[in-house]
């Protein structure tokens, strides 16, 4: 066999093996081989790095974006978001690029009369979307995914000052996925359902993963309430991290033809 049909036959695959788990889309428990500040494999070389990575160079409705309220457009068909969450044994993974809570099964969102279950949520430091061109201490990724694969996502923003509730219930959980260098920690019962609280307004559009492979046709939801998070539980969710990972957000990506919904109840 050639080696250049060997060198295919392993990014396929690659590929393969990447997708395979709808549950966590991010199954990579070693150097992720991309970086958020490298010279060769930071973000405006992810789309080179091998074929499977190619939209995050190519895409054209790619995540994150600007988010600028007076250019949204105001969508009197949206509503207030419909979740049904509930408490579930969740557990803290270390993917070196960002630090996973995965809940396997915690609830619903229902978007466009199709329901998504809420599977993980992660963490980027500092915030990876924008609204006016500001850009927050932290952002979580509430990732949901349908029957038929598809995901969507919910943003939660976050400015520093007073610790997120959330992530105190698993403080010493996070010192502890540190000291491990690796592995899974279990943090037990974890109760999901005051993520479904009543939102007032939100932003919508349609994206990519944030991360390699940048897969797209992503629905995204940002919050428009911004939450508050601690510098010390910013520092506990950047401490497992790899060097060239603790800042891991990806730069802007235009928006090039498409337009950001908003959903307000006062407009």
């Amino acid at each position: 066999m050639a080696s250049h049909d060997f060198s295919f036959i392993f990014y396929i695959t690659l590929f393969l093996l990447f997708h395979g788990n709808i549950n966590a889309t991010y199954d990579q428990v070693v150097s992720p081989g991309f970086s958020y500040s490298g010279t060769n494999d930071g973000p405006g070389k992810w789309g080179n790095i091998n074929p499977a990575y190619v939209k995050c160079r190519t895409g054209k409705t790619q995540s994150p974006v600007d988010i600028v309220v007076n250019q949204a457009v105001i969508n009197k068909s949206l509503t207030s978001l419909s979740t049904d969450y509930f408490p579930v044994n969740a557990t803290l993974i270390n993917h070196k690029f960002i630090i996973e809570l995965r809940l396997g099964n915690a609830g619903k969102f229902n978007l466009n009369g199709k329901d998504y279950t809420l599977t993980q949520m992660h963490w980027h430091t500092p915030s990876e979307h924008r609204i006016n061109g500001v850009q927050y201490g932290a952002e979580a990724h509430m990732v949901h995914v349908a029957a038929d694969g598809s995901r969507a996502v919910i943003g939660i923003l976050y400015k520093i000052g007073k610790a997120d509730p959330l992530v105190a219930r698993m403080q010493n959980k996070l010192v502890e996925l540190a000291n491990e260098q690796g592995g899974d920690i279990g943090v037990g019962k974890f109760n999901t359902k005051k993520l479904g609280r009543k939102t007032r307004k939100y932003y919508r559009y349609v994206g990519s993963l944030t991360t390699p492979p940048c897969i797209e046709d992503i629905n995204w939801t940002i919050l428009g309430k911004v939450r508050s998070i601690s510098k010390e539980q910013i520092n506990l969710l950047e401490a497992p991290l790899e060097t060239t990972c603790k800042t891991n957000c990806r730069p802007l990506q235009p928006l090039n033809s498409r337009h950001v919904e908003m959903y307000d109840e006062l407009v």
